[in-house]
């Protein structure tokens, strides 16, 4: 059976990332693999309904990061999709006899091991399969403490759950990993990424600029919603912002965390103290989530309005714009 070393991390592709090059000999922290990837960002999409509710994400889309850090660390990957749940389970156990770990995207809502309440349509969760025992798989998932199993049915219902995005039972695997890289070129290219896409996308939904559109939608949800409905959006924003964002106020730890270890790993000490600042900012989103959570459950004793939510997003916006400014003239 093959070892597989496993450490929980924050986030579930990040967390993959840096378990599954570490098996290999390659050692990355997991914030170290979001930031090289250029996951942070913000983008609301009120056109793209999750779940009948307009879209928030805090990180950049699915597999972006994985792509990001193998192009940039030289790692090959194999990457499948398939037609048929058949085809992907012989792929799949054709692989880990191999003894070969294989990384998959799947469908939170059929993973078993997770709690009743955690448990939603979210199709892209990334877990690893890295061997197979009495019948079952033998997983390690970022999320969980510890490694775990997984039924052959449940796997396959995981693997090829409906809806958006579809996995498909999308499956990959290291082809190449090396031993040892030079960060610096990889950190420098993942820190421009994530300065342009923070501040120089022209549309308005994306980046600070989408922050100060969320807003400006914000203060005017009972209006045009009414009550309950602008109860549900807030709601989702939250959720994205504190579950799916799983590095904390939206990832803004994760990277603040990253910019730490980039400065130390650079002897950079302006990075250490952008990343500082990042954390406060993080800071900012998690009162604002408190806050937010309260008008939801109408237990706003401070008589928080929605109008005040929406000065509170205005604010974070324009400390965040301050924060990425410094970090795209930081000379690396």
């Amino acid at each position: 059976m093959t070892q597989f070393s496993h450490t929980q991390t924050a986030h579930c592709e990040s967390g993959v990332i840096s378990n599954m090059f570490r098996h290999y000999g390659l050692q990355i922290s997991e914030p170290m693999a979001f930031g090289i990837g250029a996951g942070i960002f913000f983008g609301h999409l009120p056109f793209v309904k999750v779940n009948g509710v307009p879209g928030t994400t805090y990180r950049i889309w699915p597999g972006a990061i994985f792509s990001r850090v193998c192009k940039r660390l030289g790692v090959k990957m194999e990457s499948h999709k398939f037609g048929s749940p058949d085809k992907a389970m012989q792929a799949l156990d054709e692989v880990i006899a191999k003894g070969i770990p294989v990384g998959m995207q799947s469908s939170v809502y059929y993973l078993p091991y997770f709690p009743a309440s955690y448990r939603f349509h979210f199709n892209a969760h990334n877990l690893v399969v890295y061997g197979k025992e009495n019948g079952d798989y033998l997983v390690s998932d970022p999320i969980m403490d510890t490694v775990t199993t997984i039924d052959h049915e449940n796997l396959v219902q995981a693997r090829f759950a409906k809806g958006f995005p579809e996995p498909k039972g999308k499956m990959y695997f290291p082809v190449s990993v090396p031993k040892q890289v030079d960060f610096r070129e990889p950190i420098k290219a993942g820190i421009r990424q994530a300065c342009y896409y923070m501040l120089k996308i022209p549309m308005p939904m994306f980046g600070v600029k989408g922050i100060r559109f969320l807003a400006k939608r914000v203060k005017n949800y009972p209006a045009k919603v009414g009550d309950r409905r602008a109860g549900l959006y807030l709601g989702n924003i939250i959720r994205m912002q504190e579950e799916i964002g799983t590095g904390g106020a939206g990832f803004r730890f994760m990277y603040a965390a990253f910019l730490q270890e980039a400065g130390a790993l650079l002897n950079n000490e302006e990075l250490k103290v952008i990343g500082k600042e990042l954390t406060a900012v993080g800071d900012l989103w998690r009162n604002f989530a408190f806050s937010a959570g309260r008008v939801c459950k109408a237990r706003a004793a401070d008589n928080t309005s929605y109008a005040d939510l929406g000065n509170m997003l205005m604010h974070i916006a324009g400390e965040e714009e301050k924060v990425f400014r410094r970090l795209s003239k930081v000379k690396i």
